[in-house]
């Protein structure tokens, strides 16, 4: 008996396809996940084995192989509990398995309810543009997968629910589309710093144009007053913008189920005392265990705020670690009390850049030093 059914899983922030197979043969009691899986992924035969029978059904007596494919990429994370399930009933003949538009995603508890998952929308995105007609996602993340558009999205309470409504008896409603709320932006105003007035030029000139900032002065002159109040004269995003950082924050677990999606651009200020490899944008991802709040994909279309790095040194390595990798749509602003020698950052009288004094605070744009 065999039987097979559509998922999704992540690779970095990208949704991609997995094809769950499911096989049941004669022979000694074993159940088998292959495939590539990590930890959590064979995990699941603990909580599928409980969910199925605390469910109602029977647990088959036989030899289970199920495989996630491709098998040359790594499986991770509890979202193929779902699928993994629904293989093992419909091989044994308890419910039909649906057409190939559809694809099932979850985690499993072991009285068989249904948790979120991290990272729906990026899958929910990857099985729209695949053309997939129907996603079964567990009830909470229901709102944030119906963002993808143009895919009809069935929240799962439980398993009894779903194979209810697989096997026809109890429909289950979808969910409608998730229509965001009005609601005001709370920021620092940048209208209340009073004076700085060539300062806050610059930084209007930044916003304007995604340019890349260096405020050196003493403690007190205003740098941390005016960058944390930077994110107030920012644009709004777009709605693909807001949709390209909600999924950054769906693969890391920050959405609230119930307003799933980012209107406002991300400000990260990071602690002075960060390592060059956690400040370093575009680092590869081979997982979404390896993304944070600090890295680049969280960063973009955004700004960030590197306050107080060391000494000369320290900062001209974070300035080189910073300009190297952008992209041109987040604003990178470094501060610090001292800089030293100015010419380690490039900042010469005939460099080309433009720079103000201004109370004690040097404002130096920076996207063309490296």
């Amino acid at each position: 008996m065999i039987s097979r059914l559509d998922s999704f899983g992540l690779e970095g922030i990208q949704g991609v396809s997995v094809s769950v197979e499911c096989y049941i043969s004669n022979g000694l009691p074993a159940f088998e996940i292959v495939g590539l899986p990590d930890t959590a992924v064979k995990e699941a035969r603990e909580r599928v084995r409980a969910a199925i029978r605390n469910s109602g059904f029977k647990f088959p007596v036989s030899r289970i192989t199920v495989n996630l494919a491709p098998a040359s990429m790594k499986k991770s994370g509890s979202l193929y509990d779902l699928p993994v399930l629904l293989g093992i009933l419909a091989a044994t003949g308890v419910c039909k398995v649906p057409d190939e538009h559809t694809a099932f995603l979850g985690e499993l508890s072991l009285e068989g309810k249904l948790r979120p998952v991290n990272g729906v929308l990026p899958m929910a995105i990857a099985a729209q543009q695949k053309g997939y007609r129907a996603l079964y996602v567990p009830a909470e993340n229901a709102k944030e997968a119906t963002l993808a558009g143009e895919i009809t999205v069935y929240p799962v309470k439980d398993v009894a629910q779903l194979v209810a409504h697989l096997k026809g008896e109890r429909q289950i409603t979808p969910e409608p589309q998730w229509i965001p709320r009005d609601e005001t932006q709370v920021f620092l105003d940048f209208a209340d710093v009073k004076g700085q007035e060539n300062v806050k030029r610059a930084l209007e000139i930044a916003a304007a144009g995604a340019h890349n900032v260096l405020l050196v002065g003493p403690p007190g002159s205003g740098k941390s007053m005016l960058t944390k109040r930077l994110p107030s004269i920012l644009p709004d995003m777009t709605r693909e913008e807001a949709l390209e950082v909600t999924q950054i924050h769906s693969v890391m677990g920050l959405l609230p189920t119930d307003n799933p999606l980012v209107r406002q651009r991300p400000f990260r200020a990071p602690h002075h005392t960060i390592s060059a490899a956690a400040v370093t944008p575009g680092a590869p991802l081979s997982a979404a265990s390896t993304l944070s709040p600090t890295s680049a994909p969280s960063r973009k279309l955004g700004h960030r705020d590197l306050d107080r790095g060391g000494g000369r040194h320290d900062l001209r390595m974070a300035m080189a670690e910073v300009v190297g990798g952008i992209g041109g749509q987040h604003i990178e602003v470094l501060t610090a009390f001292r800089i030293g020698d100015h010419g380690a950052f490039g900042l010469h009288d005939d460099d080309g850049l433009g720079r103000v004094v201004v109370g004690a605070v040097l404002v130096g744009f920076f996207d063309d030093l490296f």
